[in-house]
């Protein structure tokens, strides 16, 4: 079976956000925020959701198994190393998915042979026939990657190659694992195995490129323009070490270069910043000001000459027109005396169809807001439905009641807070800090008893202006749970660390800081509770 598009010019996105993406340090995505982005990457239009590894613990199998049954349009792929074990666990989570995907690999460099893998080359053959053969036999569409593919040698890999199409792989992957190829190099390792292996010319060639030494969309697009028609990338260029390739850049620069390139994919581009967005306020990785495409400055002019140009004639200093990537989220769109029909039509105008109970809350945060500014943007509103989507998610019952805080240059700021536990119980707890939001932070672990430590802390603005939303990414670390987590929460094996990491939008940034930081303690507190399990489980006869 041929899965190679029809039309010789179109490249497929595989979107690998959910899992290589999520791999980076300091992301703990729960099951609500994954299918949350995977939807969010229908609509956005990629070809294939890499919705995880599901082997890797029961929290990430359920992940996936729900992104399967939940999102429809895509094809929803799992992860699995060449073992049985894996590969049955990827089935059973993708099963249900409209149209599943089995994605196996297996290291063929001689670096990853001996020191990772100690086993022989041999070995590998026969690993890589035995995992193709088994996935093939549970699903229909399978992908294999040989890991470290660009520091292996050519004739093995297509050794290799040769032996996992013959037990029916539907797409071959080759990997820039660690970012090491040129964009000539890579072209020419294309060429030399679409030249050793004929049969690559029947099935889907993919690019999966990282970006240690900032070639990563570079390589992609080399690879395309030797023959590859599927580019594995990832949302704000996330994943391992230095990330992958941005699959926003790589959507623009195709779509934007047609006229030179010639290549087309299936995505709406007006939907790349709100993912972006979405991605970043989910994971607590900020998007660099002069990030292209989404960056804050991506459409920005500082220069005198420039702005001249541009209030002229937008295409002097602009090959994109902002609007077509879904940066004109920052018109007006409801005043203080909106009501709540406007409200609702303007959310569905953003994509968000909410009722009920979420619409009455959305509305409540949105009069709170509309009394403080006057102007309320649509990124005003995505800010705060999502924030309000997202407010019992994965906190492990941890919610922030209030806090009061003291603070002046004439003695150390001094913070009061009310906790929200678990067992439905406030506790309460008092601190000073070297700053007020310091002073909040150690009152909020006076409080829970958790000894929570900050490892990082960011705010942005939502929008321009003196009255703009504060949006506040805090990322906290527990360093032993065994000992940290109180309440009768599990910790984990012992000497390990948790990361929690979540956001919180509000006019003032002292209460955007408190709710992000309970909510960063809750997920932190809710991981080591799955690693427990996890651990639990794993010792179980």
């Amino acid at each position: 079976m041929s899965l190679v598009p029809e039309d010789p010019n179109r490249v497929l996105l595989f979107d690998t956000t959910l899992r290589d993406g999520e791999q980076s340090p300091g992301i703990s995505l729960n099951a609500a925020e994954k299918l949350e982005i995977a939807q969010q990457l229908a609509r956005l239009g990629v070809d294939i959701i890499e919705a995880g590894f599901p082997i890797a613990s029961p929290g990430d199998f359920e992940a996936v198994r729900t992104i399967a049954r939940e999102v429809q349009g895509p094809v929803i792929c799992a992860l699995a190393r060449a073992n049985a074990a894996d590969i049955d666990r990827a089935w059973e989570a993708i099963q249900d998915a409209e149209r599943p995907r089995i994605h196996t690999f297996l290291s063929t460099s001689d670096i990853h042979i001996q020191h990772q893998l100690q086993s022989t080359r041999e070995d590998v053959k026969g690993l890589a026939r035995a995992s193709v053969a088994q996935a093939k036999a549970l699903c229909e569409d399978v992908e294999f990657s040989p890991m470290d593919a660009t520091r292996s040698e050519p004739a093995f890999t297509a050794e290799v190659l040769r032996i996992a199409l013959e037990e029916g792989a539907t797409t071959i992957n080759i990997p820039d694992t660690v970012g090491y190829a040129t964009p000539d190099e890579y072209a020419e390792f294309l060429t030399e195995l679409y030249e050793l292996v004929p049969g690559l010319r029947d099935v889907v060639v993919s690019t999966h490129c990282h970006d240690d030494l900032g070639l990563a969309v570079a390589n992609s697009l080399a690879g395309v323009r030797a023959g590859a028609r599927q580019i594995e990338c990832a949302v704000n260029g996330i994943g391992e070490r230095a990330g992958n390739a941005s699959l926003e850049e790589l959507i623009m620069l195709l779509h934007t270069r047609r006229d030179r390139l010639g290549y087309t994919t299936g995505a709406v581009t007006t939907e790349i910043a709100r993912t972006s967005r979405l991605v970043s306020r989910l994971t607590g990785y900020s998007v660099q000001p002069n990030k292209a495409i989404v960056g804050k400055n991506a459409f920005a002019h500082e220069s005198g000459i420039h702005q001249d140009g541009v209030l002229k004639a937008r295409e002097t200093y602009e090959i994109m027109d902002a609007r077509s990537v879904g940066l004109d989220a920052n018109s007006i769109v409801l005043g203080k005396h909106s009501g709540r029909a406007a409200l609702r039509q303007a959310l569905e105008d953003l994509g968000y169809k909410i009722d009920g109970s979420q619409l009455k809350l959305a509305f409540e945060r949105f009069k709170e807001i509309a009394d403080r500014k006057k102007q309320v943007t649509a990124m005003d509103l995505e800010a705060l439905v999502t924030d309000e989507l997202r407010a019992d998610e994965s906190q492990a019952g941890y919610a922030l009641e209030w806090f009061e805080v003291e603070a002046s240059n004439q003695r150390p700021p001094f913070a009061k807070v009310a906790v929200r536990t678990p067992d439905d119980s406030v506790v309460e707890g008092t601190f000073n800090g070297d700053g007020p939001v310091d002073a909040i932070f150690r009152a909020i672990n006076s409080a829970t008893k958790i000894d929570a430590r900050l490892r990082e802390f960011r705010v942005d603005a939502v929008t321009g202006g003196q009255d703009a939303l504060g949006e506040v990414s805090v990322v906290v670390e527990l360093g032993s749970p065994e000992d940290a987590v109180k309440h009768d929460t599990p910790g984990v094996l012992s000497g390990k660390r948790v990361t929690g990491a979540a956001q919180a939008v509000a006019p003032d940034i002292i209460h955007a800081a408190a709710i992000a930081y309970v909510r960063a303690l809750g997920n932190a507190v809710g991981k080591a509770q799955a690693a427990a399990t996890d651990a639990e489980l794993a010792q179980t006869p």
